[in-house]
């Protein structure tokens, strides 16, 4: 289970923090007082034996109890504003279908050890971020869909589905984002489950099957965004599999029709040069597929900060003079 984690502060009643400015008040006051007392000062000819026999309270300890019950104040105050604290928590029931191309262009090696290898251990980073009731589906691809796992809570079976592919075949990426689409939206009704998506990483141009942005565009409308992830750099290349002695096939990725998948689909695009950056993509990916946003308010600590650091002041105010700061 996913732990949640602070994000930020926020106020449900920000008038509430008017009340901050009791503190300057509560200064001006305090000084008016202190000059007050000195103008009716008196002379009195014993007071330096009279302090010897007192004893003496260093400066800072004279002004504890005055900043305590200031800090006290603020406490309070910002209590009364009723602070909020956004979290990150786990999205029960979230489900998720990784699209993974394993056509020839996977064997390049611009991304060490090659693109395939990369992208195996980019998915474990994956799943090691989601929580263990997070549902993982497989569809890998090359010249079509040709290994797929409906979405489950064995991560483990995933993991096996993802290691089995080769690199081989050509690039159907539309017939594998249908085919997850399906999965999450089956019959063409919008997706029911709290959070669903589609992470697709490949790194080529389509070459057979359906036009996968016109997938992307049924998926806006079914409430399924794309997550694309650019796998490769521009000058890869591959030997040529008609003759060792032919030229090198170029096999540079394609970021522009991915970018475009995505922002049709309501997700968002990545692109990736090396498997350290494909880890961290894969890694925030995790984190944002599994977990929602939540507004928490806290002003029982805040609260109870104040009412602690008032008591404190008073506590530490009656040895010296009797009486409260």
């Amino acid at each position: 289970m996913t732990v949640a984690t602070p994000l930020a502060l926020s106020f449900g009643s920000p008038i509430g923090l008017l009340a901050l400015l009791a503190i300057p008040v509560a200064l001006l006051l305090l000084a008016a007082a202190r000059r007050r007392r000195t103008s009716y000062a008196i002379r009195f000819p014993a007071a330096t034996t009279l302090a010897l026999a007192a004893g003496s309270v260093s400066s800072w300890r004279r002004h504890v109890p005055t900043a305590l019950a200031l800090a006290a104040i603020a406490a309070l105050a910002l209590a009364l504003a009723k602070p909020q604290r956004t979290v990150a928590v786990p999205v029960e029931g979230a489900s998720v279908v990784l699209v993974t191309d394993h056509s020839g262009s996977m064997s390049a090696t611009d991304v060490e050890p090659d693109r395939l290898t990369a992208a195996e251990e980019a998915a474990e980073t994956f799943l090691a971020k989601l929580p263990k009731a997070t549902r993982v589906g497989v569809v890998a691809y090359s010249d079509g869909p040709d290994g797929t796992l409906a979405p489950t809570t064995d991560h483990d079976r995933v993991r096996q589905t993802i290691e089995a592919q080769s690199a081989v075949g050509a690039t159907a990426t539309g017939e594998a984002l249908q085919v997850a689409l399906d999965t999450l939206a089956p019959n063409g009704r919008k997706a029911a489950r709290p959070a669903s998506a589609i992470v697709l990483l490949s790194d080529g141009k389509t070459t057979t099957g359906r036009d996968p942005v016109e997938v992307a565009k049924t998926a806006k409308k079914l409430g399924v965004p794309v997550y694309t992830v650019a796998l490769g750099t521009a000058d890869a290349t591959i030997p040529n599999p008609v003759s060792p002695l032919s030229p090198p096939i170029a096999v540079p990725p394609d970021p522009e029709t991915l970018k475009q998948i995505a922002e049709l689909s309501g997700g968002r695009a990545f692109t990736s040069g090396d498997a350290g950056q494909l880890r961290s993509i894969y890694s925030s990916l995790g984190s944002r597929l599994a977990t929602k946003h939540e507004d928490r308010e806290i002003t029982a600590g805040f609260a109870g900060a104040g009412l602690v650091l008032l008591l404190a002041a008073g506590l530490l105010s009656l040895p010296r003079v009797g009486r409260l700061p």
